[in-house]
């Protein structure tokens, strides 16, 4: 086991005496149950491991999958008793002696398997990349949404300048990254989402037209801008089988998620009868199978970040304790943007 360098070797930071504890707080998860009833706890700091850093958590992005995995309803069960979360960034405090390329005190962003809800966390060095002055809330939330999004638009849809982008859920994490991503990339994008005042902040980051689905036919009304070339769908539900009648011959819907809650049962001659394609999007497996495209992924988002193309957006920050109400900003479909956890605030 590596002992880890931290304060004391060459590389160490002032300020970094963090790490010394023994204990850390934690969401923990001892049996699947509402996200109501999980509770923050002290627990003992998990030991250096090869290849790994230790992260001082400054802020954590909140997902879908974060719910259902407390639920147990998604397919990864870790075995009890576990920390959910799988986005973080913050200051590294300690690392592996096999760590070559970061240090003490670097400020950082890194995707976890679990175990990102936390006042501290180990992260791989290989889902772990400097972040600059990004503010850690906007680093914490950057990877899963802009990586999801630009990893279904690129690889999966092979989006090309020119071409309409439906994007549905349009105001929540990963579609306003979608929005702003198939602008970013050349296309032009219809935002549909539930509320006007959600459209509002779609405009503000590069749609070009808004559809209400609360009250506006999804079909109709693309079949009035033109029609749609690619589908990007998180929601599921009633609205994937009007999306997908909307596309224009050989287009591509991108089954993302199901926010919505129910999975849809489309129709398979709509395939047929369009020429088009049904593309699912499973993003964590593939960074795990492709590291070299994933860390080129990154790295173009990064550069748009810094070009001023992508904005991120956070819909809300809240206390680690306060968990149970990002949660219901989330299931409430009230989110606009980014719900981001601050471990180190405290009610």
């Amino acid at each position: 086991m590596s002992k880890g360098r931290a304060i004391g070797s060459p590389d160490s930071f002032a300020v970094s005496l963090w790490h010394m504890r023994m204990n850390m707080k934690a969401l923990t998860v001892r049996a699947f149950a509402p996200y109501a009833d999980h509770k923050v706890e002290t627990v003992k700091s998990a030991p250096m491991k090869p290849g790994h850093i230790r992260i001082d958590v400054k802020a954590a992005g909140l997902n879908f999958p974060d719910i259902l995995m407390v639920e147990g309803k998604y397919q990864m069960k870790p075995p009890f008793p576990f920390t959910p979360g799988s986005e973080c960034a913050g200051i590294i405090t300690e690392l592996a002696d096999d760590v070559p390329h970061l240090k003490v005190g670097d400020r950082v962003a890194a995707m976890v398997p679990t175990g990102a809800f936390a006042s501290e966390c180990l992260a791989s060095m290989q889902v772990t990349w400097p972040i600059g002055d990004m503010p850690f809330e906007t680093a914490a939330g950057l990877a899963l949404v802009y990586g999801t999004s630009y990893y279904a638009l690129k690889q999966r849809a092979d989006l090309q300048p020119g071409e309409t982008l439906l994007v549905l859920g349009a105001a929540g994490g990963v579609g306003l990254a979608a929005v702003e991503l198939g602008k970013a990339m050349g296309a032009r994008v219809i935002a549909a989402a539930s509320t006007d005042e959600k459209l509002a902040v779609c405009k503000t980051h590069g749609a070009d037209e808004g559809i209400n689905y609360s009250r506006e036919d999804i079909k109709a009304r693309v079949k009035e801008l033109g029609g749609a070339d690619v589908v990007y769908d998180p929601v599921g539900d009633k609205f994937a089988e009007p999306a997908m009648r909307s596309l224009n011959l050989g287009g591509r819907h991108l089954v993302i998620g199901f926010a919505a809650g129910e999975i849809p049962k489309i129709p398979l001659n709509l395939a047929l009868l369009k020429s088009i394609d049904i593309r699912g999007v499973f993003w964590g497996p593939w960074t795990a199978r492709d590291p070299k495209g994933h860390r080129d992924n990154m790295g173009e988002i990064i550069g748009l970040y810094k070009s001023g193309l992508i904005k991120p957006r956070i819909s809300g920050t809240y206390a680690l304790e306060d968990f149970a109400a990002a949660c219901d900003e989330l299931t409430g479909r009230r989110a606009m943007g980014k719900v981001i956890l601050l471990p180190g605030q405290s009610d």
